[in-house]
């Protein structure tokens, strides 16, 4: 296990590294130069020269990378030039409504999408799975934008329907009114949930599908279980290690995939705020924020790997073999 995660941490180091050049030169091939960019069309050259020697844009390319490269290592990312405020603390800001978000939404996919897969795993009519497989292929066809209106129609308060949560706005003392922000997170949450929870039911019910396709159902079986039974029990045990894979990646793409989410909504979050600082011409943020995410998909990825040996020790014996 000590080998595996040293490996892993290996390739951590090596994928961040190729990622920073690329994020870096992202920005760098763009049309013009960057000072120029970040300081309008109509900036006098005092202004773009003062903005270039400000953030160092005046060096070589190879020593702007590597003054960058220093700056991230001691957790510097930049810092805004509209607002002044450092790149980590805007992220800090946001993720604190993103995250959240996130995690609510994808609670509530987990919880409509599991038991969803499940039965339709165990369903033996043929009815009953095409009525299932047709509520998955629906709810993941829905346009986010289409779901979040339609959310607001009928529950948001004010205008919707029935008016019991709030359709726009964060609160404005963010989490120290623990109860006015988590409401205000309910209907972007029960949208994403819906759209997601889709993705959850088809990848539950393939993964105890491909189980029972391997005849460990049927030694359960054989043992004096029920076919639900072992399915629900002996299946979903199996089929784990996959499962938690795919909700670990999936809370990974989130992050940028509620930012339509958020945009509906008014949330004040990480892709609210991407959006907002790449209209604004704020480059070197948007350099520290791709930076920043994809560190964080990276280190998602990474803690997927582990808690997947953990959960299936098989696979080093398969690597033991193949060496």
């Amino acid at each position: 296990m000590a080998r595996f995660i040293v490996r892993r941490l290996v390739l951590l180091v090596a994928a961040l590294l190729m990622i920073s050049v690329v994020v870096f030169a992202a920005l760098r091939v763009l049309p013009g130069d960057v000072a120029s960019t970040m300081a309008g069309v109509h900036a006098s050259p005092g202004r773009v020269e003062a903005l270039r020697r400000q953030f160092g844009l005046d060096k070589p390319l190879p020593i702007q990378y590597w003054l960058w490269l220093v700056d991230l290592l001691h957790g510097n990312f930049g810092t805004s030039v509209t607002t002044g405020r450092t790149v980590s603390a805007l992220a800090a800001s946001r993720a604190g409504v993103t995250f959240p978000l996130i995690g609510l939404g994808l609670f509530m996919a987990i919880a409509i999408g599991v038991p969803l897969g499940c039965a339709a795993a165990v369903s033996v009519s043929a009815r009953r799975r095409s009525a299932y497989q047709l509520v998955a292929i629906i709810g993941g066809s829905v346009p986010a934008l289409w779901a979040g209106s339609l959310m607001i129609l009928l529950l948001g308060r004010g205008v919707g329907i029935f008016g019991l949560y709030p359709s726009q706005g964060f609160a404005q003392a963010g989490w120290s009114t623990p109860r006015m922000a988590l409401t205000s997170l309910m209907l972007p949450a029960l949208t994403v949930g819906i759209i997601v929870g889709a993705s959850v039911m088809r990848y539950t019910r393939s993964a105890l599908e491909d189980v029972a396709g391997s005849g460990v159902i049927d030694m359960a079986m054989a043992c004096g279980m029920t076919r639900r039974e072992a399915m629900l029990s002996t299946g979903l045990r199996l089929a784990a290690p996959q499962l938690v894979s795919v909700f670990a990646l999936t809370f990974a793409e989130m992050i940028t995939g509620v930012m339509v989410i958020e945009n509906l909504f008014a949330l004040p979050g990480l892709g609210t705020g991407l959006v907002t600082d790449v209209g604004n011409r704020d480059l070197l943020a948007v350099q520290g924020e791709l930076m920043m995410l994809a560190a964080l998909f990276l280190c998602v990825g990474f803690l997927v790997d582990i808690v997947h040996r953990l959960l299936d020790p098989r696979l080093g014996d398969g690597e033991r073999r193949m060496s």
